[in-house]
Formats: C-alpha cells, sequence, structure tokens
C-alpha cells in the first residue's frame, strides 16, 4: 500500500484555515523573542529518526502476544510500512535493519525498493540473544562473554556476516546488544566476562570498513535477573573507548533503572565524544518500550536541552548522533504508534531550539537556578505544535498524520491485503 500525494493534499485542506492560525500566532510569539522560524523548520525537517524493522507489528510479553492483523511478513512489506510512515511525516527517512530476521534475498531490488519509498538503510543490528535453527551453539549462556570460545567465534561470526549484509544494502554503522548476564550470584567471574566481550568486540571492529561506526549499547536488567556484562553507560563507554575511535555508546530511554539522571549521561558521553545514538522509547518500570513521551515528555525536552547544547557547540567533538525509535506496541496499532513517538521527539527538538542558550549560560554562571529554570520551562511550555505541522507541510507530508492514517482505513487495507492473521517476521 502507498498514499497517494494528492490525498495527503485533500486532506490537509480541511485543516488548512486552522493551522494557518496557530502558525501565524505562534511565529509572532518567536519572532519577538528574536527566534528565526525558517530556520528553526529546516532544523525540523531536517531531523530523520529511523524505524526499527521489528517495530512494525505487535510485540507482546512473556505472557501473550495479541496481534492486530495487517502485520508485514517480509521486508519488502517492512518497507512499506516504514513508507507509510514518511509518507505521511516526512520524518521517518530510515529503516533499520534487524539480522538474520531481515536477511534480503536480492540486494538489488531491496535497495530499489527503499529508494522508491525514499528511504535510507541506517544502522543493522544483530542478534545473539536468540538460538536460529541452523547455529552450532547454544547462548544459553551467552554469546560474546561465553566460556567457550567455540561459541564466542559463532556470536563473532555472526555479527562480521551482519556486517557484510549492512555493507550490501548501503548501512554505515552496526549495533550490538548483549543479553550476555548471569541469573545467580557466583554464576560468572565479572572480570572474565567482561574481557572476554572485549576481546570479541575487538575482532568485530577490526572487521568494519573503514567508514562505519560501532555502537555499543548497555542495558542494567533482562533477560537475566542479577547481572549484565555492559551493565551501564560507563561500561559502554569504556568498551567503545578501548576498541577506537569509530565505538560509540549508544543509549536507550528504556535501558536505565528508575530515576536515572540519562540528560546527565548525554552530556558526559558528548564531552568525551562518544555518544553515538539513541534507542527513543519511554518506561515507568524497567524496558517498557512505551510510546515516546507517554510519561516523561519533561526528561525527553531535558535530554534534547544537552543534545541541541553539545550539537550546536562550535567546540564540540561528538559526531551527529543517529536516531530511531526502538519500541514494541502490545496495545496500540504499531504505526500509530510510531506516528506519535516521532512526533513527540520533534517536539523536543524543536523546544530545545527555542532556549537562549546565552541567558541560560549567564543565569548558570551568576548561581541562578530560578532563571534558569524559568528559562528551561518558558522553552518546555511553549507549543509547537504548529511548528511541526509547518514542517511537514512544506515536506508534502499530513498536517496531522494519525487523523490521514485512520480517514485512509491504512490498518483496515493491511488486513485486506495481508490478512488478518498476518505475524511480523522476527518477533
Amino acid at each position: 500500500m502507498r498514499i497517494d500525494e494528492a490525498f495527503i493534499q485533500t486532506h490537509n485542506g480541511k485543516t488548512l484555515s486552522d493551522h494557518r492560525e496557530s502558525f501565524t500566532y505562534l511565529c509572532g510569539k518567536l519572532e519577538k523573542r528574536a527566534l528565526d522560524v525558517d530556520r528553526l523548520i529546516d532544523k525540523i525537517q531536517g531531523f530523520q529518526i529511523a524505524i526499527p524493522s521489528w517495530a512494525l507489528g505487535t510485540g507482546g510479553t512473556r505472557f501473550g502476544r495479541f496481534p492486530g492483523g495487517g502485520e508485514p511478513r517480509s521486508l519488502e512489506e517492512k518497507m512499506d510500512d516504514v513508507g507509510l510512515l514518511h509518507a505521511l511525516n516526512k520524518a521517518s527517512g530510515a529503516i533499520s535493519l534487524h539480522i538474520p530476521w531481515d536477511i534480503p534475498s536480492d540486494v538489488a531490488a531491496i535497495k530499489a525498493h527503499a529508494a522508491s519509498h525514499g528511504l535510507a538503510f541506517d544502522a543493522v543490528n544483530s542478534n545473539t540473544f536468540q538460538d536460529q535453527p541452523d547455529q552450532a551453539h547454544s547462548y544459553k549462556f551467552g554469546s560474546l562473554c561465553h566460556t567457550s570460545e567455540a561459541v564466542r567465534q559463532q556470536a563473532i561470526e555472526h555479527n562480521l556476516e551482519v556486517i557484510r549484509h549492512g555493507v550490501a544494502l548501503g548501512s554505515k554503522a552496526l549495533t550490538v546488544w548483549l543479553a550476555d548476564g548471569s541469573s545467580f550470584p557466583g554464576q560468572t567471574n565479572f572480570r572474565k566476562a567482561l574481557q572476554r566481550t572485549l576481546d570479541s568486540l575487538r575482532q568485530i571492529y577490526a572487521g568494519m570498513p573503514e567508514d562505519w561506526k560501532l555502537f555499543v549499547e548497555y542495558k542494567p536488567y533482562e533477560p537475566y535477573f542479577y547481572s549484565t556484562v555492559i551493565q551501564d553507560w560507563g561500561t559502554s563507554h569504556l568498551l567503545a573507548t578501548e576498541l577506537g575511535e569509530r565505538a560509540f555508546t549508544l543509549v536507550d530511554l528504556g535501558h536505565h533503572l528508575p530515576n536515572t539522571n540519562i540528560e546527565q549521561i548525554v552530556a558526559t558521553l558528548m564531552m568525551r565524544g562518544k555518544l553515538g545514538g539513541f534507542h527513543f522509547n519511554d518506561s515507568k518500570f524497567g524496558d517498557d518500550d512505551l510510546t515516546v513521551g507517554a510519561l516523561k515528555p519533561y526528561q525527553l525536552f531535558l535530554i534534547f536541552n544537552e543534545l541541541v547544547e553539545g550539537m550546536e557547540d562550535p567546540e564540540g567533538i561528538n559526531p551527529a548522533p543517529a536516531w530511531m525509535i526502538d519500541a514494541s506496541h502490545n496495545l496500540k496499532d504499531p504505526l500509530e504508534d510510531l506516528l506519535q513517538s516521532v512526533e513527540a521527539i520533534q517536539m523536543a527538538y524543536a523546544q530545545a531550539l527555542l532556549i537562549d542558550r546565552k541567558v541560560l549560560e549567564s543565569a548558570r554562571e551568576s548561581n541562578d537556578p530560578t532563571l534558569a529554570q524559568e528559562i528551561l520551562q518558558d522553552a518546555y511550555r511553549t507549543d509547537v505544535r504548529p511548528l511541526i505541522a509547518e514542517a511537514r507541510l512544506r515536506s508534502g507530508a499530513a498536517l496531522r498524520p494519525i487523523e490521514a492514517f485512520r480517514s485512509l482505513e491504512v490498518r483496515k487495507q493491511l488486513i485486506q491485503e495481508r490478512g488478518a492473521k498476518a505475524i511480523s517476521t522476527g518477533l
């Protein structure tokens, strides 16, 4: 299924007058603050957020999964779904593949299919947290950290295979998330496990092309219940530093213990030039992978405050981060959830762009916490939705993506095309 541009234009016409009124009002407010509205819109239009192939189907828990029908049954259909999102918001112009779930059978055809939707290939992702039917050794007790050299070598070879697939498609990065850990005290020698992981990652790093990046993800819990080998940002940073200048820490918003100051982690990594990118989601208790901004929109804004400050610092040394959503949707329509998540990210980014950084820094240097808070909250409380909508309008996207999605009855059409029992591959 593809969304016709004429439909989007017709749908936009129904709310264009209301949008113009809201946008004109916001422009007046922003111009009084000496903000260049066109510059802000250019930045928002250029902010692209990758969609992972595994987020296009219904997720679930260990207790059950309730598919909604019409899920993508192949890599081509996954790209079709990301193409639908990109047509509606013009901010989802990349797809992130997961190997072995998304191995292309015909690379040239897959690249052409992606190009027809205006999509690029973001970081590729390896999988050593599941046993595959044809593999010789099990990852039950770890992969890159395993006590067995044969198991470690199998995991290394898998990551090198993932790199080869990524090179063929035009990707430029590998993301490594390890489930490796232990469930009982005494089960694992922590030092040996970390050293083996580092040695394994070194072999993977050596197998990357010179223009590639390696993103090392971390997580303090799950699927093991006592320890994980890469449990926090410090361990990820340690590994990335040991590996070399093309290795970076990847921050997943759901991979932190409650009340962790994620924005401070972001600032520290950017200071060191080691922030590789983000997996966006939201969380209440654990790695819930809820809709971005559903629970902690202010924290998301504070994170973007640090990101914008780091990205716009002329003396900054951190390369441009990679942006991706990483979520599992067990109640909502996955495509609607992704549309909401992308907009939440855009809003936090736009709000952070409104901050007068010279005035904020003056308040900081003069130890004025009240003024500093006022500056941040004034930006956060600004309704930037008309700004985001205008960026979509100028890009040829829908003013109101969710409304357009429902008006077109996208899910109904996908069910008709793919069936009510279609379940996304890899889940």
